[in-house]
């Protein structure tokens, strides 16, 4: 893979190719940057002006002066007093996505660090050390303090990293040594630098909305596949439908149903039923560009908000070298990204409630017109019976899960940092969404398919047979009752591949 450069733009998908293992490298402009406002830092301390984040307490210890002799101790205690992450650790993907978001918001040379900071960052993710970085702990604001500063005792050669074989907790001492990256001692300001701000939710963000993007157009052949099996109308995708209520998602939606379908050529299926008298389907296939629509809104919404922040200065204080000013603000503030993702977990599970009423809509022979829950021989056969149940504890759960984090906010630091976004908890909880939403696509493609080889030799459209076939090499027709579980992770496993970038 081509490297990532620290210093030019980057997108959502750069984050995802270096957690995926591409190497990352400083740019001269970006370190020149960095040297910039380092130097800044060390005016003040040579002056001993009195500056929040150098040589204060934090948080409602701000008020307290620390002596110089004492900076660099202050740092460390920073560092071990606030790594309190708990719970399961992230994976190797979604921690080096952690690393690298932080050396970029470093590498924009508003931070006050060393430039060995961020190339110590870069040869984590080169040598492939990865942090070992607890999931629970943090509220957001100021920043993601606790599982940051799991990844800078590992740049200070303590806590832990992941054994890359047995995704279990090794010393970090021990992999630095093994890697030839020698340990940092923290100088003035950088022990802050290196927590505050909001590279955990971001890189989970990152994963979430390139993950939905790819789901929702699987959703759609979803969609078509069943369509089809139900011997559906296209007429609810007519464009002329959607050029009077012309909300972007809602036309390429529609657009991408048609093209799927045939725009130009019905199928074998679609001519077999074009003298019916069905009129209208139900909602869940004649309102998908409405529903569908919106939710493809949703994520082009928070596709600018993450790309914006990934490319973002968010810890404080910041210092700007030109002026010589280091000013206390809050971009650390994590409620850009917490909102978006309440937005895109919403978006998501709409997707799979939509997707769970098609499939039982498949399944249920008053509407489908095929075998009762899509088996030859009902009774002896439960069929597709418990796919749709299993389907339906998911969009269940996604309710659940649904629940805003962002207005959850609570007062923190004695009251000092009084609201907070809850970012992390929103991109960790829009995660699970996303797999739930996968999972029930996955559902869907399987039922549809099943469906659609009921009106075999009848064929579909080339590009839906083409998805057929993709189905069928990973699960058979079933004539009779099996195991559908294996089936179900078989077709996951298919959507997924398909986001690698």
């Amino acid at each position: 893979m081509k490297p990532v450069g620290l210093g030019s733009t980057l997108c959502p998908e750069d984050v995802i190719r270096v957690a995926r293992g591409a190497k990352v490298i400083l740019t001269p402009a970006a370190k020149k940057k960095i040297t910039a406002a380092r130097k800044t830092i060390e005016t003040i301390l040579e002056k001993d002006d009195l500056v929040y984040g150098i040589n204060t307490g934090f948080g409602i210890l701000s008020n307290v002066r620390i002596d110089k002799t004492d900076l660099a101790e202050l740092q460390e205690n920073l560092i071990r007093s606030h790594a309190t992450a708990v719970g399961p650790p992230l994976g190797t993907e979604h921690a080096r996505a952690v690393v690298f978001l932080r050396a970029a918001t470093l590498a924009q040379g508003h931070s006050g660090v060393r430039p060995v900071i961020v190339e110590t960052l870069i040869q984590l993710l080169n040598k492939n050390v990865t942090p070992y970085i607890p999931e629970q702990g943090s509220v957001g604001a100021c920043g993601d303090l606790a599982p940051l500063a799991h990844v800078a005792l590992v740049l200070m050669g303590e806590g832990h990293v992941l054994d890359p074989i047995t995704n279990t907790k090794i010393s970090s001492k021990k992999a630095l040594e093994s890697a030839k990256i020698k340990p940092l001692k923290l100088a003035a300001k950088e022990g802050l630098a290196l927590i505050n701000g909001t590279q955990f939710m971001t890189a989970l963000a990152c994963f979430a909305l390139v993950e939905s993007e790819t789901l929702l157009a699987q959703a759609n052949i979803a969609t078509a596949l069943t369509v089809e099996a139900l011997k559906g109308t296209q007429t609810a995708f007519d464009p002329r439908i959607q050029q009077v209520r012309p909300h972007p998602g809602q036309v390429f939606v529609a657009d991408h149903l048609r093209e799927l379908l045939g725009k130009k050529q019905k199928s074998q299926i679609q001519n077999s039923h074009s003298d019916c008298d069905r009129v209208q389907d139900p909602y869940s296939l004649r309102c998908v560009p409405q529903v569908h629509g919106v939710s493809l809104d949703t994520l082009k919404f928070v596709r600018d908000i993450v790309t914006r922040e990934i490319n973002a200065v968010t810890d404080n204080p910041l210092v700007f070298p030109q002026s010589g000013d280091v000013l206390s603000g809050g971009n650390f503030h994590g409620q850009y990204i917490a909102m978006a993702m309440d937005f895109l977990a919403i978006a998501m599970a709409e997707i799979a409630n939509i997707s769970e009423r098609r499939i039982e809509k498949l399944v249920n022979p008053a509407i489908s017109g095929l075998p009762a829950f899509l088996t030859e021989n009902s009774g002896l056969n439960s069929g597709f019976m418990i796919v749709q149940v299993a389907a339906a504890s998911l969009v269940s759960e996604n309710k659940t899960l649904c629940h805003p984090a962002v207005v959850d906010s609570i007062p923190t630091s004695a009251d000092k940092e009084d609201h907070v976004s809850m970012g992390a908890w929103a991109a960790r909880k829009a995660l699970q969404v996303v797999t739930n939403t996968r999972r029930v696509v996955a559902m869907e493609w399987i039922a549809a398919c099943q469906g659609l080889d009921f009106h075999q030799p009848l064929k579909s459209t080339p590009a839906l047979e083409a998805v057929r076939s993709l189905v069928r090499e990973r699960s058979a027709f079933r004539k009779k009752d099996a195991a559908f579980y294996e089936d179900i992770e078989r077709i996951e496993a298919l959507l997924r591949q398909a986001d690698n970038i």
